[in-house]
């Protein structure tokens, strides 16, 4: 078996991971928001306004504070939504399990016995500059 499709297996195994399945649910969850989806599609057009307003005129500072705020309120209901929570949770579980992966990968990528190394236990700090898994 060549690299490739041992690829393609571990890709089909993430696929059946309880975690996966989960994010999967969430997005169609968020996708069949209307409500939800309404609110993104607000935070567009108030993007898509802001664009407009800058590029047409020298916008005063409060006007842009305007913006700002009616983009955050909208943003806020938005991460409020319990469908995007629940999908907020998900993706950070998958992508968790992504980095443990990929950590893995590299370290016998640099020679570490694929049989017996574990990743370090380790919290994210916040800093990219000890952290060697979202790069």
């Amino acid at each position: 078996m060549d690299i490739i499709e041992k690829t393609r297996e571990l890709g089909a195994l993430i696929q059946q991971d309880e975690r996966y399945l989960a994010f999967v649910q969430a997005r169609k969850n968020n996708e069949k928001d209307d409500a939800l989806n309404e609110l993104i599609n607000k935070l567009g057009e108030i993007q898509d306004e802001y664009s407009e307003a800058v590029q047409n005129e020298d916008l005063p500072e409060n006007e842009k504070e305007k913006f700002d705020k009616r983009f955050r309120d909208v943003y806020s209901v938005v991460m409020q939504n319990e469908n995007m929570i629940a999908y907020q949770q998900a993706k950070a579980d998958v992508d968790e399990m992504m980095q443990y992966i990929m950590q893995l990968l590299s370290m016998c990528v640099n020679g570490a016995d694929p049989a017996t190394c574990e990743v370090p236990a380790q919290g994210c700090t916040g800093s990219c500059a000890t952290c060697g898994g979202c790069g």
